[in-house]
Order: structure tokens, then sequence, then C-alpha cells
């Protein structure tokens, strides 16, 4: 699945339709997941974690902390370990 990133999101299209998106805010140092989204179409495809996961790395590639408001990022990121090292307190 490709991932794309821009305009605050990391998102998945297909046709120019976005079919998953996981949205945040920037301020400052952190990163404020606020929403995450897949269709039904690919829904049970792991998509939304692999969403989780990218912004998940681009908080580390770009030294930023991730204050996850969207209850489906919260909980992906605290049932992974290896992505709890950006989770802001």
């Amino acid at each position: 699945m490709d991932v794309k990133h821009g305009n605050n999101k990391f998102y998945v299209e297909r046709d120019s339709e976005e079919l998953a998106t996981l949205a945040y805010t920037p301020d400052g140092n952190v990163l404020t997941v606020t929403h995450t989204e897949v269709s039904p179409e690919l829904s049970g495809q792991g998509v939304g974690k692999q969403l989780v996961s990218e912004v998940v790395q681009y908080a580390r590639d770009e030294g930023k902390t991730i204050n996850a408001q969207c209850s489906f990022a919260r909980g992906v990121i605290e049932k992974t370990p290896e992505f709890q090292d950006v989770l802001q307190n």
C-alpha cells in the first residue's frame, strides 16, 4: 500500500480518491493526531496501523512527539511498544 504525505496528513489514494487518511496538526515539536479514517473497502487490511506507523516514523525523523487525540491512533501506539518512544505523556 503506497502511503502519501502532504497537507498535514498521511493518506492512501486510488484514482485520486482518498481511501484512508490520518490527519494531524503540527504545533512546535508536537504532532497532534486528530483523526484516522479507513474506507470500508480497505477495512481489515492493516491500513490504519500502517498510517500510524508512518506518522510515528515521521515524528522520529523530525524530532517530534505525538499527542494522539484520535482514539484509534492512541490504541495502536499503546499496543505497539516500538511506537511508544514518540508518544507524548
